[in-house]
């Protein structure tokens, strides 16, 4: 009886010890970081696919996508801080609930357009600066299998896929990479989008193969997000995976680990 006892009271014990190890876990999850791993190549060079990174949620407060299932009992945001133009930012898609991660290119009120390739933000072109190829093996990537977009397509299996490469500068002077694929594509030349109070208008660095907020979203595309949509800043890669998968660490890539996400 005493050994049916103990083994009951350890049991018990592992029980409370799973239980307490997933509530600080979710209390984690949900008020600090969240994990987030690069699923597409929207965001290259900046982002390469296999990136994995954790997501700073008190960056800009609480609303009720912070929680798992937007469970969080909170209407609007809390303890809220605006973002920045440039910020890289995990938000929740306004229709469709997935987890994107873009850049913020436009602030509320901002007039935002795409004329022959080049961003203009309240009728002014950014700042360009021309920084050679982007060069990557043109092979499936990821656990989707994808192949890369490539300017000097087509390209064999284990060629050289080239994107031509700038460097972009915002107003507010944040500098990054942005990538080229194809000249007056769909996106090359938009419409003037007038961003509304209260939301954000996002891009993909890698210009020519994102589907971001140029897109309305009836059409499948990001739109306006408002701000309770989104959950976070990402400000630095912790490792990153060239492989199908983050175990299989032979392909990891040593020059990721903890690499920044500024030029600056």
């Amino acid at each position: 009886m005493a050994a049916t006892a103990e083994k009951k009271d350890g049991i018990w014990e592992t029980v409370k010890t799973v239980f307490w190890a997933l509530v600080i876990a979710g209390v984690f999850r949900t008020l600090f970081f969240q994990p987030f791993w690069i699923p597409s190549g929207s965001m290259k060079e900046t982002l390469l696919i296999g990136d994995f990174l954790f997501v700073n949620k008190w960056a800009y407060g609480y609303s009720r996508y912070s929680c798992p299932f937007a469970l969080c009992p909170i209407t609007g945001r809390i303890f809220a801080s605006d973002p920045e133009r440039g910020d890289i930012v995990v938000f929740r898609h306004p229709v469709s609930g997935d987890d994107l991660i873009k850049r913020l290119i436009g602030l509320p009120g901002d007039r935002i357009q795409v004329r022959e390739g080049v961003l203009y933000i309240n009728d002014e072109a950014v700042q360009l600066e021309d920084a050679g190829d982007f060069a990557e093996t043109y092979e499936r990537q990821g656990s989707a299998g994808q192949y890369p977009r490539c300017e000097n397509a087509p390209v064999g299996q284990g060629g050289d896929c080239l994107k031509g490469r700038q460097i972009e500068t915002l107003p507010n002077g944040v500098s990054h990479y942005i990538l080229n694929i194809e000249d007056n594509g769909f996106a090359d030349n938009t419409p003037v989008f007038t961003v509304p109070e209260g939301h954000f208008f996002f891009m993909g660095d890698n210009r020519d193969n994102s589907v971001d907020s140029r897109f309305p979203q009836a059409t499948g595309g990001v739109g306006f997000v408002p701000f309770e949509n989104l959950i976070g800043r990402a400000d630095r890669v912790m490792f990153s995976s060239a492989g199908t998968s983050m175990l299989a660490f032979w392909t990891w890539r040593p020059d990721r680990f903890f690499h920044a996400l500024r030029l600056d």
